[in-house]
């Protein structure tokens, strides 16, 4: 008997995000405001990039490193030129929520951008819908109450247009940091998984960090003097945090450097973390940012067609050693039974 039941547009949309294997190896370039104020410091102290800049960047990224990714992701905000110029057969994520929070607000609480849906979403070739979510499952129950309730309502909104719902719960607790941060980081990102996996919430893929800091995991080329948990301390919590989800789940680089990101996920092959894929962004393209910043658009390029192809590869080579399709979340493809959506 199936496992679990899926719409045909579900099914479809995360197939298009993946390879043949059921493996996600997706480039991320959703990036805006912080992207922007890092073009502009390359420029000098008062140096500023405008929305020209974004879009040039995020079309280069788009043009040379999209043949070795089965999908982009992009906002719609700056990118919907650079998603014209992906590779054939690349599937397309498109960001649903506004860069970054008000920090004057407590909770760092999420918002939609004003002039998009779901719908409009898709109609511009979306194949899957992400949000970022800020989340600290020991914030306050009236903080959390609220998040939940947003992620309730997109999660409606994308099962009533039938295109896969991707969630990023990114995990923080204010004023927290460095090791301190790094003991409390495995058990929040591990009760996100766990919370967002709940049938409610109609995720279809988590995008997560990886549970462990890795500059903080002795025996590893990534640790920096100050240890918090060893090796095998890394590989039970990823293998904790992987066994939480009950849904399909893929790696965020969370702006780690290629090499660091690279050996964390050879960590979690070594686990045998129960994973699909990555989403990764920074990892392979941040150091052509100055690049572009002082060069422009030539020098990115060429940049690009080099140290971020390899950037890139390197990537795809460890996630080839551990990433398992993302219908093993139920079992086997054999056990998922494909519907038509109902129409209301």
């Amino acid at each position: 008997m199936p496992a679990v039941t899926m719409t045909q547009g579900k099914f479809n949309g995360i197939t298009a995000c993946a390879g043949e294997n059921g493996v996600i190896a997706a480039a991320a370039m959703d990036q805006r405001g912080s992207l922007q104020k890092s073009i502009g410091k390359t420029r000098g102290e008062n140096g500023k990039a405008t929305s020209g800049d974004l879009s040039e960047f995020k079309a280069a990224v788009s043009r040379v490193l999209t043949p070795h990714a089965t999908a982009l992701l992009m906002d719609p905000e700056f990118g919907l030129k650079a998603i014209e110029q992906r590779a054939p057969g690349t599937g397309v994520l498109l960001a649903y929520e506004k860069t970054g929070y008000d920090a004057t607000v407590e909770g760092r609480l999420p918002d939609l951008l004003d002039d998009w849906s779901v719908t409009r979403l898709v109609e511009h070739d979306a194949d899957a819908v992400k949000i970022l979510l800020y989340y600290n499952p020991d914030d306050s129950e009236a903080v959390n109450t609220v998040k939940h309730a947003f992620i309730e309502r997109v999660g409606s909104e994308c099962s009533a247009n039938d295109v896969p719902f991707f969630l990023e719960p990114v995990t923080y607790a204010d004023g927290v940091s460095g090791a301190e941060w790094a003991k409390r980081k495995p058990g929040a990102v591990t009760k996100g998984m766990e919370e967002f996996s709940k049938p409610r919430y109609r995720v279809d893929v988590l995008k997560v960090e990886v549970p462990v800091d890795m500059k903080h995991v002795s025996g590893t080329q990534s640790f920096k003097g100050e240890e918090v948990y060893n090796r095998n301390d890394a590989l039970r919590l990823f293998q904790e945090a992987s066994s939480a989800a009950s849904k399909p789940f893929i790696y965020l680089s969370a702006g780690v450097g290629n090499d660091v990101f690279v050996e964390t996920l050879e960590l979690a092959a070594e686990s045998g973390a129960n994973y699909s894929g990555v989403l990764c962004g920074r990892a392979t393209w941040q150091e052509g940012v100055p690049i572009f910043g002082r060069g422009g658009i030539e020098a990115l390029t060429a940049w690009l067609q080099d140290q971020g192809i390899r950037n890139i590869n390197a990537v795809n080579t460890a996630v080839a050693k551990g990433a398992k399709p993302w219908w093993t979340a139920y079992g086997g493809k054999e056990h998922i039974s494909v519907v038509d959506a109902v129409v209301s």
